[in-house]
């Protein structure tokens, strides 16, 4: 009860500390710079490149491989499921999206029931969010209907199964100690004597606890069938969605939104008009980020001593960066990119200052002066509240996971993805574009970091060493290795070589 009443204050302390931090970044740091002031005269002052151009927007190359999700005849379902199976999943949006995938596979492993999973409310975005506030529930349960049982609540007699139940006391259902990366056989012996004992069993904590090795390749197939094809936004998400692509491929005289009825513009807008290319771009360079990394941003003393003062609230100074200089990070490529750095990075590969750019954020840190410097490279750059007006964004306003799921299906309608950093939604869109054969940009973080650190350094030579440490980074497919996650790398367990 002490451990429970302590881990309170603890988190209370912490939600605390964050709300405070938010109001608080104005004064934290000095409004920075741009640091690479040579390459960003030149990349303003860049020449549009016709053949170039073509290139840069041609679509991925066919590379011979096609999606696989398992046979058509796929064998009915079990007579009788050994009881329901609930799984509790924390993190953001993408993690949320994995957890799910790995839990119909675990259902279908103990030939349990699935409970729609609970999705937890994340410590620092405070997003209350449900499954069925962001997925389209019945697609999900027609598209899996034959493959396993799922219900979306508990019927009475389990109606005590709750999040809260679990919170107050040790639990005979409960598993808590299901080890990251489990194996099929750690489940059947663990778990499913709990479920044949109490017809329930609840797993939490629950992300990242199944492996992507050794298991039947049906499981395999299954998990990519609940990423790619049962997880379906919200219709709201996608109308929204199909809105904004429209207005970036069909632009009006001007980029501000004004129409709330966003279906009929959508749908009635003149089709004569050609429509135009656009780059998604995933700028994560939030306060978390910039301090884990423990990298220098260019904010000076107060930054400096803001970010330590997090690192040491959130992680108690815990961070394996801080042990390592500004310079040594660069040249290891474990800095994220600063908006600057990749606004420089798509110069750099010809994309001239017609680009439309779309910017999937929830928050930069550093706010609009961290981002100035990237929307003079790219003055058409859009996002969320560029394109759509208030009225059109007020179900989304203040959620971050309906934020991040609006910003996901830009993506997969973008040309060209790019991420700056690696991370949750740089690994499901990068595995979700593999799998439909689409043009993503993974940036080359260790030639990016030295080329950043020679400050002598000419556009000619940076420019040439970016087009020729990019050409095999555009999308082509790679097979996955053991270890690496079936939802970034889909082939050759979720695709076939035709």
């Amino acid at each position: 009860m002490l451990l429970l009443l302590h881990s309170r204050v603890c988190c209370s302390n912490l939600l605390f500390y964050l709300s405070w931090n938010i109001q608080s970044d104005m004064v934290e740091w000095n409004v920075p710079k741009p640091r690479h002031l040579r390459l960003l005269r030149s990349a303003l002052q860049r020449e549009r490149l016709t053949g170039e151009q073509s290139d840069l927007w041609a679509p991925l190359a066919d590379q011979g491989w096609r999606p696989y999700l398992g046979s058509v005849n796929a064998p009915s379902l079990p007579q009788k499921s050994e009881g329901y199976l609930q799984v509790f999943l924390d993190g953001g949006l993408n993690q949320q999206r994995m957890g799910i995938c790995d839990a119909v596979a675990v259902a279908k492993i103990l030939n349990a029931t699935l409970v729609i999973p609970h999705l937890e409310v994340n410590p620092v975005w405070q997003d209350s969010s449900s499954f069925m506030d962001i997925f389209d529930v019945d697609h999900f349960m027609n598209v899996l209907k034959d493959e396993i049982p799922i219900i979306k609540e508990l019927p009475d007699e389990f109606s005590w199964s709750t999040r809260e139940y679990y919170a107050t006391a040790i639990r005979a259902t409960r598993i808590k100690r299901a080890p990251v990366h489990a194996s099929a056989n750690w489940y059947l012996e663990n778990v499913l004597p709990v479920l044949q004992s109490n017809g329930i069993a609840a797993i939490s904590p629950f992300s990242h606890r199944l492996s992507f090795d050794n298991l039947p390749s049906e499981i395999q197939q299954l998990r990519c069938k609940v990423n790619f094809k049962a997880l379906v936004f919200v219709p709201h998400i996608r109308a929204l969605g199909d809105a904004l692509v429209h207005r970036l491929r069909y632009p009006p005289g001007h980029s501000r939104a004004s129409s709330t009825d966003y279906l009929r513009e959508t749908t009635n807008q003149n089709g004569k008009q050609n429509p135009q290319k656009f780059v998604v771009l995933h700028l994560r360079f939030d306060k978390d980020m910039a301090a884990h990394s423990a990298c220098d941003f260019g904010g000076g003393k107060a930054e400096k001593l803001a970010l330590a003062k997090y690192r040491q609230t959130i992680w108690q100074g815990r961070v394996i960066n801080s042990q390592f200089t500004d310079k040594e990070l660069r040249s290891q490529g474990r800095c994220p990119l600063t908006p600057e750095e990749v606004g420089l990075l798509l110069a750099a590969l010809g994309f001239d200052n017609n680009t439309r750019l779309y910017l999937a954020s929830h928050k930069v840190y550093g706010g609009e002066a961290r981002i100035s410097t990237l929307r003079k490279i790219f003055p058409l750059m859009e996002d969320k509240k560029s394109l759509a007006s208030s009225a059109e964004r007020v179900h989304i306003k203040g959620k971050a996971s309906l934020l991040a799921a609006v910003d996901y299906y830009v993506g997969m309608h973008s040309d060209i993805f790019v991420s700056a950093s690696p991370g949750n939604m740089h690994n499901a869109l990068v595995g979700h574009r593999t799998f439909e054969n689409m043009k993503t940009i993974r940036p080359n973080m260790v030639l990016l970091g030295q080329l950043f650190l020679n400050k002598n350094i000419s556009w000619s030579q940076f420019r040439q060493a970016m087009v020729e440490g990019h050409q095999n980074r555009q999308g082509q497919l790679r097979l996955r290795k053991p270890k690496q996650s079936i939802y970034t790398y889909p082939a050759p367990d979720c695709m076939c070589h035709a």
